[in-house]
């Protein structure tokens, strides 16, 4: 007997609640697949009877639904609710209302969803992938992991250098006005949603293909509408410069508004900050992650070869193969059943376009433990990340007859592989996920597997010469400071060299800049087991025009043993510290209370700074949007500029205040400070 259906309530505050979706708003149903949700039914007429009154019901998504292809199911009451299919169950007594439960397959494709009841009543939902849920593969058994990974609107992302990891807090906002819809948007306008989109919508029930269609779309290489345009030059026409972004919201919500123009501009970090909010805004814990020293290896020969001249000059024009200073990517958490077992876990997955995969700029998933043992055969593009954190790198000095020799370095690719720690601004090393220690046993198992057969490195040649480069304190920008190149002999013998000391500003991703200070000594004599300590001096009056957004400068020491003509070589990044922002809130910080942020810099420099401004955002902070202050007048050297931004928290919790100052001389200059918003 079908029951008479007057009116219905989709209970949205306690089922979003419920399915941790209630930050999406509470004014739609967003709930999660392999759970129950609830909607209360109010009959015109009789009362339910449960083994008389029946409903049947039809969850549908896309636009062509079947059931072969899992965008359709039919079915009809149970005595209770199965999370393992679609399912229904009445949860009420007898009467006159009724409390249906409703549970999504663990398996359904996410999207927006019609349910049909008795073929005239229509529900409009959104279903998501469920970590909370055994059933699905995004499952995650760690309630703090889950806040972190998937509930968490903002973060850290690590920059500047191995031996100086420089914290970015990130806005990611996935919960904020229009985020979700954009996300879905996203995976609409791919080019195989656009093909086949009966097929595609179809394909939203594996995690895998998602995150794959995720990595391509985040960006534009493709002409396929996505989400960011690269650019990695030194000016940034068309658009703006990818330090000046805070967080993911603003991004999202220019591509959705532009009828899905790429939104110029974005660098690694910014394309990982990108997919890390969409994948958590459907429901994939994710993480970015950031590999210092990463090989981009674009003959997959597991090599970076490079080439120095005498005066320490590398040439670049050999080959495409780069080293970047660091790279982002992101890690996705997933069941992998495509895969032998204890394959499970963290995937890599990179949405930076570097070199196509199946013919499209994307990259992964791949589990982190296939590239840790090698296992370069596993789905998607193990070898390209693999190389990233294990390729050799090799440099060899071309003399001016045309010969060539190796140089004794011992750089290693892949170092401080870093991610932000569970519940604290920390960084955690997880390394040790990706590698074996290096030179271990363990690291060269993996790379017989990898079948490394161009692998060159050999033992270190022991010249009896070292070279090492130390840092003088107080290298900050704005000042003048020295470098020290440190030079032992130790051998027996009196040894005469050429030693070649540079520094060259260098952009994140290993493109080498111009001068910034230069010393070639031709005749450094050392006597036996004798140490020479020979300083280079760098001026901010040299330095100041030649530096990137990214405050790097790389100092490149060669010393050449002219009774052997070996060569050794050391070399290190440096990275110039900002000033630091002083964040104070004014006002009790309060759900829907207006507060102030007084914001305070003082100007390092030895010249006045112009056009600066101050620029605040944060999730549930600004409402999603960035809060500009223009100042009015220059600030002189040793001067403070300061401002004051008004905003208004939504939401209670523990929430990160972004800071951007932005100048001519400066650059953009990023600070945070948490703040505890009260109920």
């Amino acid at each position: 007997m079908a029951l008479d259906i007057g009116s219905w309530d989709l209970a949205c505050k306690f089922n979003n609640t419920d399915h941790h979706t209630e930050l999406n708003g509470t004014d739609r149903l967003i709930v999660r697949r392999g759970q129950a949700f609830t909607i209360n039914l109010q009959l015109n007429s009789g009362s339910y009877q449960p083994g008389y009154s029946q409903i049947n019901i039809t969850a549908e998504t896309g636009p062509d639904p079947q059931q072969q292809y899992g965008t359709r199911a039919v079915f009809s009451l149970s005595s209770e609710v199965d999370s393992s299919c679609w399912s229904a169950a009445v949860s009420s007594p007898p009467g006159e209302s009724v409390c249906l439960s409703i549970c999504a397959a663990p398996d359904a494709p996410i999207g927006h969803y019609t349910l049909t009841l008795d073929e005239r009543i229509q529900i409009q939902f959104i279903l998501l992938f469920n970590p909370w849920c055994p059933l699905d593969v995004v499952y995650m058994d760690n309630e703090e992991k889950l806040a972190e990974y998937v509930l968490a609107q903002d973060g850290i992302i690590f920059r500047g250098d191995a031996g100086y990891p420089v914290p970015l807090a990130w806005n990611f906002g996935q919960f904020e006005e229009g985020i979700l819809d954009a996300c879905f948007r996203i995976l609409d306008m791919n080019p195989k949603h656009r093909r086949n989109p009966a097929k595609d919508c179809s394909g939203r029930r594996n995690v895998i293909y998602v995150t794959r269609v995720l990595s391509a779309m985040i960006n534009s290489n493709d002409q396929d509408s996505g989400v960011l345009e690269g650019c990695w030059r030194d000016t940034f026409d068309g658009g703006v410069s990818p330090m000046s972004w805070g967080g993911s919201v603003q991004i999202l919500r220019t591509w959705d508004r532009s009828s899905c123009l790429p939104v110029r501009y974005g660098q690694c970090w910014v394309f990982a900050a990108v997919a890390c909010t969409v994948a958590r805004a459907v429901g994939i814990p994710c993480r970015v992650v950031t590999n210092y020293y990463s090989a981009h290896d674009t003959n997959s020969n597991l090599l970076i070869e490079r080439y120095v001249n005498e005066k320490g000059e590398v040439d670049h024009s050999s080959t495409r193969d780069m080293i970047w200073n660091y790279h982002c990517w992101v890690e996705s958490w997933m069941g992998r059943s495509d895969l032998p077992p204890g394959f499970d876990g963290w995937q890599a997955s990179d949405p930076t376009p570097q070199e196509k995969s199946e013919g499209v700029f994307c990259c992964g998933p791949v589990p982190v433990r296939a590239i840790k043992e090698g296992e370069l055969t596993f789905k998607y593009d193990a070898p390209f990340v693999f190389a990233e954190v294990n390729a050799d790198l090799v440099y060899f000095l071309k003399s001016k007859d045309g010969s060539t020799r190796k140089i004794n370095y011992d750089q290693k690719v892949g170092q401080k592989i870093s991610t932000k720690s569970v519940g604290r601004d920390e960084r955690e090393d997880i390394t040790h996920l990706y590698k074996y220690p290096e030179g271990s046993a363990d690291e060269r198992r993996v790379f017989e597997k990898a079948n490394h057969q161009n692998k060159l490195l050999q033992e270190k040649q022991n010249t009896g010469l070292n070279i090492t480069i130390k840092l003088s304190s107080g290298v900050r920008k704005g000042c003048d400071f020295d470098v020290f190149a440190i030079v032992t002999n130790g051998t027996a013998e009196e040894k005469k060299c050429r030693l070649v000391f540079a520094s060259r500003a260098v952009s994140y991703n290993g493109v080498i800049g111009r001068e910034c200070g230069f010393k070639d000594l031709l005749n450094v004599e050392l006597p036996p087991g004798g140490e020479r300590k020979v300083p280079l001096r760098l001026n901010y009056s040299k330095y100041c025009n030649n530096l990137t957004e990214d405050n790097l400068i790389r100092l490149g020491a060669l010393l050449i043993d002219y009774s052997t003509r070996d060569a050794i070589m050391a070399m290190r990044d440096i990275v110039l510290d900002d000033p630091e922002i002083k964040i104070r809130i004014l006002g009790e910080p309060k759900e829907n209370r207006k507060l102030a942020a007084e914001l305070t810099i003082q100007n390092p420099l030895p010249e006045a700074l112009q056009s600066c401004c101050f620029t605040i955002e944060g999730a549930n902070l600004t409402g999603g949007d960035s809060i500009t202050h223009t100042l009015d007048s220059s600030i002189e050297p040793g001067q403070e500029a300061k401002a004051k931004i008004y905003f208004t928290p939504t939401q209670s919790g523990l929430r990160k205040l972004l800071v951007d100052f932005n100048s001519d001389k400066l650059g953009h200059v990023r600070g945070y400070r948490n703040v505890i918003i009260g109920k």
